[in-house]
C-alpha cells in the first residue's frame, strides 16, 4: 500500500478528527475509502457514453449488419 501525503490546514484537520472520532474511524479510513468510491466511480458523461454505446450496438445487432443509406436517414 502506497502512502499520500496531503497539505492541509491545522483547523481542517482537527475538526476531521474530531468528526471521524465521534464515527468511531480515523481521518486515514475515511480517506481511504472516499479515495476507493472517487476512483471506482465512473462520470455521468462516461456512463451516459456507455449507454449510447451499448443502444448503437443493440441497434446494429437488431438490423443485421445492414448499412442505411443518407435518404434512408432523412426519410420523412
Amino acid at each position: 500500500m502506497a502512502n499520500l501525503t496531503l497539505a492541509i490546514p491545522d483547523e481542517t484537520l482537527r475538526r476531521a478528527r474530531l468528526k471521524a472520532l465521534e464515527q468511531g474511524t480515523s481521518v486515514n479510513a475515511l480517506l481511504r475509502k472516499h479515495l476507493e468510491i472517487f476512483a471506482h466511480t465512473q462520470s455521468a458523461q462516461e456512463e451516459a457514453l456507455d449507454r449510447i454505446r451499448s443502444r448503437a450496438e443493440q441497434i446494429r445487432a437488431g438490423s443485421g449488419g445492414r448499412r442505411w443509406t443518407r435518404d434512408e436517414l432523412h426519410e420523412r
